[in-house]
Order: structure tokens, then sequence, then C-alpha cells
């Protein structure tokens, strides 16, 4: 494993877990060369899924797409990236169990919504904002009015 600080390939195996489902490995390293730490997943790369996009070109699953924006919708919220990564890998599980290979990427956003809907609030006004394209503030002051009157 090269070490993401000098780029040494010589590092050491300090901790290794399993998560909770057992899907995924954390590896805590150091590097020989400059001592620094950092951590490592491993996860078995099972998704063979084709998405579909709105009109209609096709391309491969990208699970660092869906965290890249992910990521951007949780930027500076008290959001630990682990609470992230669980949301993927359970949109995963639910791709996974679809009929066929190929999903609408419209299917993956509405997974998106309803689980951050859940996380965190502002999340999911952040990511519904793009996924949705709201053309002006008004779109966005309903769907802030739908959240409040739901909160009630």
């Amino acid at each position: 494993m090269m070490c993401p600080y000098c780029r040494n390939d010589e590092t050491k195996v300090l901790d290794k877990r399993e998560t909770e489902d057992e899907k995924v490995t954390r590896r805590r390293r150091e590097c020989l060369k400059c001592g620094k730490r950092f951590t490592t997943y491993e996860r078995i790369e099972d998704l063979n899924l084709v998405v579909v996009k709105k009109d209609e070109k096709r391309e491969q699953y990208d699970r660092q797409k869906l965290r890249s924006g992910l990521l951007k919708s949780c930027e500076k919220l008290p959001i630990p990236t682990e609470k992230i990564d669980k949301l993927i890998d359970d949109i995963e599980g639910e791709l996974k169990n679809k009929a066929t290979n190929e999903i609408k990427s419209t299917d993956i956003g509405n997974l998106v919504i309803k689980k951050l809907k859940k996380l965190n609030k502002v999340a999911y006004i952040r990511f519904a904002s793009v996924y949705q394209e709201f053309a002006d503030l008004k779109e966005f002051e309903e769907e802030l009015h739908k959240l409040l009157k739901k909160k009630r």
C-alpha cells in the first residue's frame, strides 16, 4: 500500500477491523519511511451496474462519484464520513437487489434523497436542490415548506 504522504510503498498494518456487517475491512497503517499513519478500507467490488442517464446514455456505476456528491451535500455539517459510507453501502445493497443490472440514475437519486432526508435535513435540501434542478428560489422555498410541514 502506498503512503499518501510520501508515496513510499512500504507500510505496516497496525490494526485491522471488520465492520458490523463484515462487508468492509478497515486497516490502520503506518508508513515505514515517514512514520505517518493513515486508514484504508477494503471491500469486495462486486457491483457490475450500468447507470442509465436521463439522456439514455449508459455509464458504469461509480461509487466515488456518488460519494463525491454526498460529501458536497454534507460539507461543513457534523456528519462523520463513516455515516456517509454507511449510507452508500445501504444504497448499493438496495441496488444489488434489483432484478436488473441497468439502473436509472433517477432511481439512484431517489434512494439518495430518501436516505439523506433521514440523515440530515440540510444535506438533503442541498442535494435535492441540485438533483431536482430547482429553477428558482420559489421551488427551493416550496421544498423547504414541505420539509417543515412534515416535521410538525
